[in-house]
Formats: C-alpha cells, sequence, structure tokens
C-alpha cells in the first residue's frame, strides 16, 4: 500500500480501517508521515505494526536530469546510510526508491546511458538498506506515457530489468531479502490500439519477461499500478496468477497507490462523516487486489474503479 497524499487526517483515514490487515501486509510511508499521529495520540508508526503491517519508508529525493540529456536518474544516495538508520530507529522495516525511464522510438530511448545509471542507483540504494537492516523494494518504473506498442513495452522491460538484476548482483544483494517493484508489459498511452489489448495478453507478456530477467530467489514482485484504473489492475493481476505454462517462482503481488487508493480518497472528501464510508470503499479494493494475487478475482460492477488514473509524465 502506498499512500500518495501524505496529510495526516487522510493517512489516519487509511491506517485505522477496519480489517484491513487482512489484505495489506506493509505501507510505504513518506518521511513526513513517519511521526505522525491519530487523534488519539498513537503514531502510524506504531499503530500499523500493532495490526501486523509493516512500515515502509520511501527514501529517494526525487529525480534529476543525467547531464547532457533529457532523460533522468534519481537523487538521495548521498544521504541514504543516515537516513536507511534513522528510520530503521523510527520502526520502518523496508524501503523504496524509484527510478523512472521512458520509451521513445524515434529518440531510442532509454538510452544505454540513461538503463545503466539507473540500474546502478538502484543496486547501491539496495545495498546500503541492506546494510541497514532494511528490505529494499526495487522499482525502475519504466513509464506507460507513449504511443509505443506492447511488444516494444515487453523488449524494454526485458532490456532495464535485465540491467538491473546484473547491478543488483554486482552490489552483492541478497536476493532472499529484496522485492521488486516493476511496472506492468502495457502499451504506451497514446498507442492507438491499447484497447484491443487485453489482461490475458498483459499478463502473459509480463510474466515472461520476469521469467526471463528475475532471479528465481527474489522473495517477491510487488506491481506498481502505472496509472491503471482500479479494476485494470486488479484484473491484469489476476490474471498474471491464473497463467499457466510460465514458470513465475516468486509472489506477484501489488504495491498499489491510486490504484487502491483512488476511490477511498474521493468519498472521503476530507469530511470526518465520509470516513466509514471512505474505508469501506478501501476495503472493497483492497480485497479485490487479495483475491487478485491468489487469481481468485471475479470482477466489480463499481463504474468508479474503471476510471482511468493516467497522468501525463506522472510525478510524486
Amino acid at each position: 500500500m502506498n499512500p500518495k497524499v501524505p496529510s495526516e487526517k487522510n493517512s489516519q483515514t487509511l491506517f485505522t480501517c477496519p480489517d484491513l490487515e487482512k489484505y495489506i501486509s506493509g505501507v510505504i510511508l513518506f518521511s513526513e508521515t513517519v511521526n505522525q499521529k491519530t487523534d488519539d495520540g498513537k503514531k502510524f508508526v506504531e499503530l500499523l505494526a500493532s495490526r501486523g503491517i509493516v512500515p515502509g519508508i520511501k527514501v529517494d529525493k526525487g529525480l534529476q536530469k543525467i547531464p547532457g540529456t533529457d532523460e533522468t536518474s534519481t537523487k538521495g544516495l548521498d544521504s541514504l546510510a543516515a537516513m536507511a538508520k534513522e528510520y530503521y530507529g523510527y520502526g520502518c522495516r523496508f524501503a523504496k526508491w524509484r527510478s523512472v525511464l521512458q520509451i521513445d522510438i524515434e529518440k531510442n530511448q532509454p538510452s544505454e546511458l540513461a538503463i545503466q545509471e539507473n540500474a546502478w542507483g538502484l543496486a547501491r540504494y539496495a545495498a546500503i538498506c541492506q546494510e541497514n537492516g532494511l528490505v529494499p523494494i526495487v522499482e525502475p518504473e519504466i513509464l506507460v506515457d507513449g504511443t509505443h506498442s506492447i511488444e516494444q513495452s515487453q523488449k524494454v522491460t526485458e532490456k532495464v530489468l535485465s540491467a538491473v538484476f546484473r547491478a543488483l548482483q554486482q552490489q552483492n544483494i541478497f536476493f532472499e531479502g529484496c522485492l521488486l517493484k516493476p511496472n506492468m508489459v502495457t502499451p504506451g498511452s497514446q498507442n492507438p490500439d491499447k484497447e484491443k489489448i487485453t489482461a490475458e495478453e498483459i499478463a502473459t507478456r509480463t510474466v515472461i519477461a520476469l521469467s526471463r530477467t528475475v532471479v528465481p530467489a527474489l522473495v517477491g514482485v510487488t506491481f506498481l499500478s502505472g496509472g491503471q484504473s482500479e479494476e485494470q489492475a486488479s484484473l491484469n493481476l489476476n490474471a498474471m496468477n491464473k497463467l499457466d505454462g510460465i514458470r513465475r517462482p516468486w509472489a506477484l503481488t501489488f504495491s498499489y497507490g491510486r490504484a487502491l487508493q483512488n476511490s477511498a480518497v474521493k468519498a472521503w472528501a476530507g469530511k470526518d462523516e465520509n470516513v466509514k464510508v471512505a474505508q469501506e470503499k478501501l476495503l472493497e479494493r483492497a480485497k479485490a487486489n487479495g483475491e487478485a494475487q491468489l487469481g481468485q478475482y471475479k470482477g466489480s460492477s463499481d463504474a468508479s474503479a474503471n476510471e482511468s488514473l493516467f497522468v501525463n509524465n506522472y510525478k510524486y
């Protein structure tokens, strides 16, 4: 679970949701959220831990341009060791670091430079986290922005993941204590044929890409939603967990932000009187994704869950 709006009231609404621990095992916090408290004075970190939900922390400092290019790498390595040690002391037990790559076929992007720069940064982050007791979530996000086909998306995803796992190996990462948070293999947001692509094709291409690049020792794959609607994200995850004939030795699960919380946050609208209905919406999506990771999700008739959450060049 990855809250994108770290306001105290919003977080309290999400974290106090009854039965949330049935479907959510971890929550990624922002630095400003870690020491925030509920109305009755309990720190969010302590609240989550008391419910059996592991608190984690977003540790990257955002994106920066790679000199001489229009591509990006991620900031924050210089202060990461101290930050990891500090947040472990606060009770966090895992971390997340996001790299961003973009497909532009005409520009031959992502370039080899951008891929290698981001792979090295992710691996160095993972090593520093493990040295300081935090399980690293490695997030090489390939943005959905663009006109690229699903075939091109798969090719780039395989190339990026190959580089990431080579870098992780070079940094002596303990794979049994590491998680991957990748994009699903989907066509670009402006691809004219994107509506023709089924959940089954997305699932097949995604799992094939993983099976060709991800080491079997890795604990699990926790997908980002990448601007998909709540329902799309659940259906695609469900389709992956129903696949036959493709090796998938890792747990395939979810680490969604908008695709888990959008309906809940809209229902809440910042009003105390809406907390109960917002929590019901959150639990509904959490349950849907819990079923999807078992390949048992049957789909939803809730129209709001089909709302596209794509934002061009999304930043957080």
